[in-house]
């Protein structure tokens, strides 16, 4: 008699790679801030980089959106600038997004010191 085996492969849930705040920095700027944000995730090219991140107030209310356009595959961690103008509240937050998986439920408290 001979035995047959099966080996089956099961199928688990891929863990989301969204991109990680690892430092922001809120500097005063004219009548605004330069926010600086340093940003870490596992790009492999134009199908899966992290692509922006956005300042947000404590309401949830966008305060600025940095687009970024390409990979940063040879870049880990990389650090972007945004300029906003006007105030920015206590209590901003900054979460980061990817192409792939979306908005990241992360997110890094901004230090504002006027």
């Amino acid at each position: 008699m001979k035995r047959q085996f099966l080996l089956a492969f099961l199928a688990s849930p891929a863990m989301a790679d969204t991109p990680l705040v690892t430092a922001a920095m809120a500097t005063p700027f004219g009548d605004g801030w330069t926010i600086s944000v340093t940003l870490s995730h596992p790009d492999t090219g134009w199908d899966h980089y992290a692509d922006g991140w956005e300042v947000l107030a404590g309401d949830g209310q966008s305060l600025g959106l940095r687009p970024l356009l390409h990979p940063h595959e040879q870049e880990q961690p990389f650090t972007r600038t945004l300029q906003v103008d006007g105030p920015i509240p206590n209590g901003a937050v900054v979460r980061a997004r990817c192409n792939r998986d979306g908005w990241g439920a992360a997110t890094f408290v901004l230090d504002v010191k006027p």
